[in-house]
């Protein structure tokens, strides 16, 4: 008996663990949502909400390749030096603006509708979060980057038709525009969301 149960739990692990290893783009998403939703429905204080909504996010985004989407124009004229601490600044700030966000929703119901492949390169999933007595329904659609077809990733977000990852990249070349093109005024933005 205690084998069974033993054999159980390692099977439900595995099966647990091999969620966040879906190669198609939408069991992708569907398998993000369920395990997001389950963190969210806990009983776990916020902080450590934070924590399990922070890994999932490292797992499953590309971090980095919206990090430097968002810089535009500009990444071409960083030091490696500015790179290196942009691209661990960027992180901080993602999951912490990710996490944030996500934590105050108590249950939110996902649902895929349908996926679109784009190229071999990026795969849009569209699906809609359910509407509540609080809140509309809401039209999300995923742009998943799949030039690894083993490791697709989460590369932007697209809320009711505004893209996120473009959103991003607005606000911070305004930021850097409107101090003469100076980098470190991205950078103190950034160090300054992140101490508050």
């Amino acid at each position: 008996m205690n084998k069974l149960k033993l054999s159980l739990v390692i099977l439900l692990s595995f099966l647990i663990n091999n969620l966040s290893l879906a190669k198609n783009p939408s069991d992708l998403i569907n398998s993000i949502v369920n395990e997001a939703s389950l963190v969210l429905k806990s009983s776990d204080p916020v902080e450590s909400k934070i924590i399990k909504l922070n890994d999932i996010a490292e797992r499953s985004v590309d971090i980095s390749g919206i990090g430097m989407y968002a810089l535009g124009k500009h990444k071409k004229s960083m030091s490696e030096d500015e790179k290196t601490k942009y691209k661990k600044l960027f992180r901080s700030y993602f999951l912490k603006s990710f996490s944030s966000r996500l934590v105050d929703y108590t249950d939110p119901k996902i649902n895929v509708v349908s996926e679109k492949k784009i190229n071999e390169k990026y795969t849009i999933v569209n699906s809609v979060l359910e509407a509540t007595s609080k809140r509309p329904k809401v039209k999300i659609d995923w742009r998943i980057y799949t030039k690894n077809p083993d490791k697709p990733l989460i590369r932007d977000l697209i809320v009711e038709g505004l893209s996120l990852a473009r959103t991003q990249k607005e606000e911070f070349n305004s930021v850097i525009q409107n101090n003469g093109g100076d980098l470190n005024a991205l950078f103190k933005t950034l160090e300054e969301f992140l101490i508050k």
